[in-house]
């Protein structure tokens, strides 16, 4: 096989196996996450989602179009908001629910609420899976700053957010289950809850093979579909994840952790790049 090939399998897989370290946190932890781990947890993830955004996204987007002068923001500033917007409408359209609250978002739908927690954690998943297939598009292409080692160091980082987000999910998700399904008990529920997490990291590598296949399609808006997936993460951080670490007590866990997550994926991207 040949070593391009085998390292793009591996950077595929390599976010999934993080959403799935996560989920396997259901076996060893009781039925609720402490509120000051969880705070820690969104807060890191969030760390990690913006500097990847920024670092191995924004600015090789700005530095593709850098012989345009002072136009070389505007492919970077488009694709931003159109990913934006592109979250925003499946936020509205997408029937699910997120962690603390018993009130759905998006269209109404029949629904159980486990189901919902997993849309609803497939929806951040989305965007983390283009982030990878482009950025992998981008260092196959040999067009832009992009690195392989860059490209695989975006994997790595959102395979580490990944890993509390999946811990974050799955345990509502084994409550849920339980509180819904009483015969659901013991083994049988934390595999149920395992198995659903780590399924709704699944869209990570579909997204990054589409993205990868449409890839000499997409060639000549490469700086575009970078900057999209930068806003698309960047939707998912402001929307959800920085007002779910915010919220309540022990606020300052959760930019500690956001810090902490930043400078751990810059570091990667720069290492690694």
């Amino acid at each position: 096989m040949h070593p391009m090939t085998t390292t793009l399998i591996i950077g595929l897989l390599i976010p999934l196996l993080g959403t799935m370290l996560g989920s396997a946190f259901v076996f060893f932890m009781k039925d609720e996450m402490s509120v000051r781990l969880q705070k820690s947890l969104l807060g890191f993830a969030s760390g990690v989602m913006v500097a990847a955004s920024v670092w191995s996204l924004l600015i090789p987007a700005l530095e593709m179009g850098a012989d345009s002068g002072k136009w070389a923001v505007m492919p970077a500033a488009v694709g931003f908001l159109l990913g934006m917007g592109f979250l925003l409408l499946i936020d509205e359209l997408t029937p699910h629910l997120h962690i603390g609250t018993d009130k759905p978002e998006g269209m109404r739908s029949h629904l159980s609420k486990t189901a919902m927690l997993a849309l609803a954690v497939t929806i951040h998943n989305l965007p983390e899976g283009m982030a990878v297939g482009v950025v992998f598009a981008g260092a196959d292409s040999g067009a832009t700053n992009i690195s392989l080692a860059s490209a695989l160091a975006v994997a790595v980082g959102i395979a580490i957010q990944n890993v509390p987000e999946g811990a974050i999910i799955s345990m509502p998700m084994r409550a849920a289950g339980r509180s819904a399904e009483g015969r659901l008990q013991g083994k049988n529920s934390r595999w149920r809850s395992f198995i659903i997490g780590s399924l709704s990291g699944a869209v990570e590598p579909v997204g990054a093979i589409a993205v990868l296949l449409l890839a000499s399609l997409l060639m000549p808006v490469l700086p575009y579909m970078l900057a999209f997936a930068a806003g698309a993460m960047f939707y998912v951080v402001v929307e959800e994840l920085i007002p779910e670490a915010s919220s309540g007590q022990h606020s300052n866990l959760s930019t500690i952790g956001f810090a902490i997550g930043f400078v751990l994926m810059m570091v990667l991207d720069v290492v690694m790049g």
